[in-house]
């Protein structure tokens, strides 16, 4: 549920008694906006001019399809405050955890390939040597983790768990353990080691969010193809999609993808880099004091939002998909087994995590909202699928706002308000201007 202030409620409450304009003004005129404006989608551009001037947001970038057509495409505030370089509509951003959803199509559409079998166990296809240390052995209960559990976060890792922690956040201690030459562990570290270690539940037996369970999805994706997993999900599911320009993100802003933009810490913390050329030196914690490389298939893809409404179109409703047959994505939307799926009165819950998605069924048509949001140090996302036919992808360069409060959160609810304020939606379609990338 998404946290609001009282400010943007009434911002919120104003922009609905106003048919989607706030009746003190249009726009901000200190906020720059790129992309093409329509008058009949102002109320967007009002939300968010008035969201990162109210927020104190540097840029975002904002992206809506309606029935598979682009008709929002816009930019606003700042990429590079410093230099003032204003965000644009296509501007490639990290959108850490919305890469989950396409981990997950991935192994959806290996499962559909004949690759990989959703209720295989995971360790039938990873085949790595755990670390141990101390005549430690690998906990049993590791061989009843499927690849579904992994999918649907029930594999049996609680990072709230006392005692427990997530493997993502203490890089250096995994490489000072596992005697590594660099500081900065690759997926396939961050498994082995976590293979070495206690599960924290049975696998099944509930629901607890990891990203450890994404990174050993990697693996299976790597063992099944042959192939690393970045070429691999580009060239067969990002491309597809129409957005084969998506890469893995890098740690330090002079390996990053061209356009890319800043990011800014909301606590503007600092860490020791751990990667070159800036290895040990102390740098904005967004800049190399992150793992953002061994982020990988849990929250390491950087694109646009363009990129990434194009991706959520290719399941929209009534039409074929590039990626998956009609089968597959009801498998991707599958309400899980047990306390995932059921309350403790054996009731369907409202919204359950899928293979990769947020889910919550509309009607009995077989059709849901499903979506996915991401934060990590200097960054927020939100992807949402509704549906009705529209999609939106919102990114920011920022992990909170001055109130404290996750963006992408805050942001959520007002985006399902503005858009049902809108009387007329635009017949083009924006695609024609942000050609489809192919997979270079």
């Amino acid at each position: 549920m998404p946290h609001f202030s009282r400010r943007s409620l009434l911002a919120s409450a104003a922009i609905l008694a106003t048919g989607g304009i706030t009746r003190a003004h249009a726009w901000t005129p200190d906020v720059p906006m790129t992309g093409t404006a329509n008058e009949n989608l102002a109320p967007f551009d009002t939300l968010f001019t008035d969201f990162i001037t109210d927020h104190k947001i540097p840029g975002a970038a904002v992206a809506i399809t309606r029935a598979g057509k682009l008709v929002y495409a816009r930019g606003f505030g700042y990429a590079k405050v410093a230099k003032k370089v204003d965000v644009q509509p296509d501007a490639p951003f990290r959108i850490a955890s919305v890469s989950k959803p396409i981990t997950g199509a991935a192994v959806v559409a290996l499962a559909e390939r004949g690759k990989v079998k959703l209720d295989d166990p995971v360790l039938k296809y990873v085949k790595l040597d755990p670390f141990l240390t101390g005549g430690a052995k690998v906990d049993e209960q590791w061989a009843k983790i499927t690849v579904r559990q992994c999918l649907q976060h029930t594999g049996g890792w609680d990072r709230d768990k006392k005692g427990g922690f997530d493997p993502i956040a203490v890089p250096c201690r995994i490489a000072r353990e596992m005697k590594l030459a660099s500081d900065a562990p690759t997926p396939c570290d961050v498994v082995r080691y976590m293979m070495g270690r206690p599960l924290d539940f049975a696998p099944g037996s509930k629901m607890a969010y990891s990203n450890l369970g994404y990174l050993v999805l990697g693996r299976v994706i790597e063992s099944v193809t042959g192939q690393k997993y970045e070429p691999w999900v580009r060239k067969n599911v990002l491309a597809p999609a129409g957005a084969g320009g998506m890469s893995l993100g890098r740690g330090v802003p002079e390996k990053r993808a061209k356009g890319e933009v800043c990011y800014y810490d909301s606590k503007k913390r600092t860490g020791r880099c751990l990667y070159a050329p800036r290895a040990g030196d102390q740098v904005p914690r967004p800049d190399g004091a992150d793992n953002i490389e061994g982020f990988e298939a849990h929250g390491g893809w950087v694109g646009s939002a363009i990129d990434l409404v194009r991706f959520a179109s290719a399941f929209d409703y009534d039409k074929k998909s590039p990626l998956l047959s009609a089968t597959g994505i009801t498998e991707m939307w599958a309400r899980p087994d047990g306390e995932a799926g059921f309350d403790p009165e054996k009731h369907p819950r409202v919204t359950y995590y899928g293979c990769g998605w947020s889910v919550r069924p509309v009607g009995k048509a077989g059709k849901a909202n499903t979506w996915h949001d991401g934060s990590i140090p200097g960054t927020g996302a939100l992807l949402v699928r509704r549906w009705d036919g529209l999609n939106w992808a919102v990114l920011f360069n920022t992990d909170a706002t001055a109130g404290g409060h996750h963006p992408s959160a805050l942001i959520d609810e007002a985006m399902h308000a503005t858009a049902g304020t809108i009387k007329q939606w635009p017949a083009g379609d924006l695609f024609e201007k942000f050609p489809a990338q192919e997979v270079k």
